[in-house]
C-alpha cells in the first residue's frame, strides 16, 4: 500500500506539471490565434494610446528579433532546452517550489514558440510597448512566461550560491 501511495504522488506530480505546461502553451497558441485572426500582418491595434498597442508581427529569430533566419539552429537547440529543463524539473528538491515554477515557465514559454516554428516556421509576436519613448521589441505570452522563469531561476541559483557560502 505504501508504494501505491508513492507512485500515485509521482504521478499526480506529473499530471498536474503537465496540466500547467499545457495550460501555459494553450494559452500561447490561442492568443496567437486570435492575433493571426483578427489583426493583418504589421497592423496595429491602440490599447493604450502612446504606450500599448496589439501589433502582429513575425519574428524568424529569437527574443527581442535576434538571429534572425536561424531557423534550423531552433530547431535543434528547442529540443536540447527542453531536455534540460525536464532534467532539473526531475531533479530537484521536492519543496523548491520556486525552482519547479520557474521551470514550468521556462516549459511552457519554449513550447509555445516551438510550435509557432514547427507549424508557422516564424514565431507570432503582438505585444508592443513604447516605454518613456523607447520603443520597445513586439514579443509575445511565451517570451513573458520565458522571461519570469529565467529571472526567478536565477534567483534562485543565487539563493542557492547565498546558502552554500553562510
Amino acid at each position: 500500500m505504501f508504494y501505491f501511495w508513492i507512485i500515485y504522488n509521482r504521478f499526480m506530480t506529473y499530471v498536474i506539471y503537465s496540466f500547467i505546461v499545457v495550460a501555459l502553451t494553450a494559452i500561447d497558441q490561442y492568443l496567437k490565434n486570435l492575433v493571426t485572426t483578427y489583426i493583418p500582418l504589421k497592423e496595429s491595434i491602440t490599447v493604450i494610446d502612446g504606450f500599448f498597442n496589439l501589433t502582429y508581427v513575425q519574428n524568424f529569430g529569437a527574443g527581442f528579433s535576434i538571429m534572425q533566419n536561424a531557423t534550423t539552429t531552433f530547431y535543434i537547440l528547442t529540443p536540447i532546452c527542453l531536455a534540460i529543463f525536464l532534467y532539473l524539473l526531475k531533479t530537484c528538491d521536492k519543496r523548491d517550489y520556486l525552482t519547479k515554477s520557474a521551470l514550468l515557465l521556462m516549459i511552457g514559454g519554449t513550447m509555445g514558440n516551438f510550435l509557432d516554428r514547427i507549424f508557422r516556421i516564424y514565431v507570432v509576436d503582438f505585444l508592443d510597448f513604447n516605454l518613456l519613448g523607447w520603443d520597445f521589441p513586439v514579443f509575445n505570452f511565451a517570451d513573458i512566461c520565458l522571461t519570469v522563469g529565467v529571472a526567478l531561476f536565477i534567483i534562485t541559483v543565487l539563493k542557492e550560491n547565498k546558502n552554500a557560502k553562510a
